[in-house]
């Protein structure tokens, strides 16, 4: 065996484990059944908050590890994708969130008349807000750095990565549902519009954990991402127009110039929910491989990335 781990899965979890076990000395090579630029990390929004990830506290401490780390990365934000933005969060309080958000420096509740659109109430941050393909770009540079290698393989049981390695490292997402047979896993499908930037430097988010349909608004570089949709079940992959104009509508009800925003593009991901949240485990296969796996992380994969990462690899190493 040339390969001491083989993490199969190339999203934006797979790519981050794998950085953290190569840049221990082990030797990585990531099996990913699709391109960066076609992963359902690729299409996140992606601003670091913990929204619909269990368990609830396990999740606010991953989610914190992972704030410190793009604290750091937004130093270089044309390199690894990673910036601080300043936003609301609409419809939010600070009392209706988990311990984790003492923790969060410059977390401000807002007054009625602070808040943009009909909202009552809502919350002041500044937060990471992540490029998505500049981000799993630079992680597949670090990792490559580090000695790791990506490919381009699908893994259609556990049996060829187990041949390869003493260690696999199950990251697959969605496709856990076949490859792990574990049916609590199921698709929250996401439908996003690409505009051009009407001159919007802050990020909006009206985004109840159990409403299939959302609003928010991101400024990535070169474009204006606007939300969105949570349907639960929905595996649809193509972009539908009907949705995708409700998504316009709902955005300009708060900044009206989104209205007249030329449109780019479309995308739509699915999100990894799994009844009983997260999983992080190992087991042992009849062959004695040890298998982690890490998956399920609903539609906080970017935020917790970091945090989840150093649990499963001590899974690895332990």
């Amino acid at each position: 065996m040339d390969s001491d781990v083989i993490v199969v899965g190339g999203g934006v979890v797979g790519l981050t484990t794998a950085v953290t076990l190569a840049e221990r000395g082990l030797r990585v090579r990531v099996w990913s059944r699709d391109a960066a630029e076609e992963t359902t990390s690729a299409v996140a929004g992606a601003l670091w908050w913990p929204y619909r990830i269990e368990p609830a506290e396990e999740a606010g401490a991953w989610a914190l590890e992972s704030l410190r780390v793009y604290g750091e990365l937004a130093g270089a934000p044309e390199a690894t994708g990673v910036r601080w933005v300043a936003g609301v969060h609409a419809d939010t309080v600070l009392d209706g969130l988990g311990a984790w958000a003492a923790r969060v420096e410059g977390l401000r509740q807002l007054a009625a008349g602070e808040v943009p659109g009909p909202y009552a109430t809502g919350l002041a941050a500044r937060l990471p807000l992540i490029d998505m393909p500049v981000h799993l770009a630079w992680l597949r540079t670090r990792l490559e750095a580090a000695g790791g290698v990506v490919e381009r393989r699908t893994a259609r049981g556990w049996a060829e990565p187990a041949s390869a390695a003493p260690v696999v490292v199950n990251c697959t997402g969605l496709a856990a549902r076949e490859l792990a047979r574990d049916d609590g896993l199921r698709p929250v499908r996401g439908q996003l519009v690409l505009v051009e930037n009407p001159g919007i430097a802050e990020w909006f988010t009206a985004a109840d954990a159990g409403a299939a349909e959302t609003t928010y608004f991101f400024p990535q570089p070169g474009r204006l991402v606007l939300g969105g949709t949570a349907e639960e079940g929905a595996e649809g992959l193509a972009p539908d127009p009907a949705t995708a104009a409700r998504i316009v509508e709902r955005c300009a009800r708060i900044r009206p110039e989104i209205a007249g925003a030329r449109v780019l593009g479309h995308r739509v991901g699915l999100r990894p929910s799994r009844s009983g949240g997260v999983r992080i485990e190992a087991e042992r296969l009849p062959d004695g491989t040890r298998l982690v796996h890490h998956y399920g992380h609903g539609g906080a994969g970017v935020t917790v990335a970091w945090g989840c990462a150093l649990r499963a690899a001590e899974l690895v190493t332990g």
